[in-house]
């Protein structure tokens, strides 16, 4: 088993390996109390008047307690994490983390505006962004496969653009605030319509990796047709 386990990990690709390594090392030493969630969260006011700027980072790599609702979200950041970066990133590791650049930066910046405005807006008081960038994945590989089909917990069968509302709901059923999922959605939203809805439109492209990102992943260029992209195997039953 444990080998499975380490072959597994292994065959990650790079983005999903670091991100999901980070995410469970974070989770776990605030179980532990070697670290305090406290240290970690986002709180604008400290990032900006104190220069915590870890904060703008370490938010995004804690997930709560140690129990289902993390294991939960640890299969979706693996499973949606690589299939991006396996299928629409495939030979693009650099575009990939310039999604999950943007992804963060319009996350948290949302969330700071939120909180610095004179209004009460109800997504100001959202202290870790790391579901959040997790569902802007899964509506990013929803968006850019429209035909796999998907099942949920065997009740009934949808599309993979139903996904996050069906998440959305499933969220709001449990209890949870919908605004996690709802940033996150939106996230993903302006990032598809930016990377492959604009330039269609237009033929110009807004969203450009910056070279310096591109000089830390050094690869060769694979292109994958769109028609091939779809994880025609992934009709996984939540």
């Amino acid at each position: 088993m444990a080998q499975v386990i380490e072959e597994w990990y292994k065959q990650m690709p790079i983005i999903t390996r670091s991100y999901l390594t980070l995410s469970v090392l974070t989770t776990v030493c605030c179980a532990l109390e070697v670290i305090s969630p406290f240290n970690v969260y986002l709180n604008p006011t400290r990032v900006i008047k104190h220069y915590e700027i870890w904060r703008l980072i370490t938010n995004f790599l804690y997930f709560g307690r140690l129990d289902l609702d993390f294991l939960f979200h640890m299969f979706f950041l693996g499973r949606y994490c690589k299939l991006l970066e396996e299928t629409s990133f495939r030979g693009r590791t650099a575009d990939f983390f310039f999604m999950l650049i943007f992804g963060g930066s319009f996350l948290t910046l949302v969330v700071i505006c939120g909180d610095l405005s004179s209004f009460a807006a109800p997504f100001a008081d959202i202290l870790f962004l790391s579901n959040s960038l997790t569902f802007m994945m899964v509506y990013v590989w929803s968006k850019r496969n429209p035909f796999v089909h998907m099942s949920f917990l065997g009740l009934f069968s949808f599309t993979a653009p139903y996904l996050p509302w069906v998440l959305l709901g499933f969220s709001i059923m449990v209890g949870s605030s919908p605004w996690v999922d709802l940033l996150g959605m939106a996230a993903g939203h302006v990032y598809y319509f930016l990377e492959d809805v604009y330039p269609l439109m237009t033929g110009r492209r807004v969203l450009k990796t910056p070279h310096i990102i591109k000089a830390l992943f050094p690869e060769e260029v694979v292109v994958v047709p769109r028609s091939q992209n779809a994880d025609v195997g992934a009709a996984p039953q939540f």
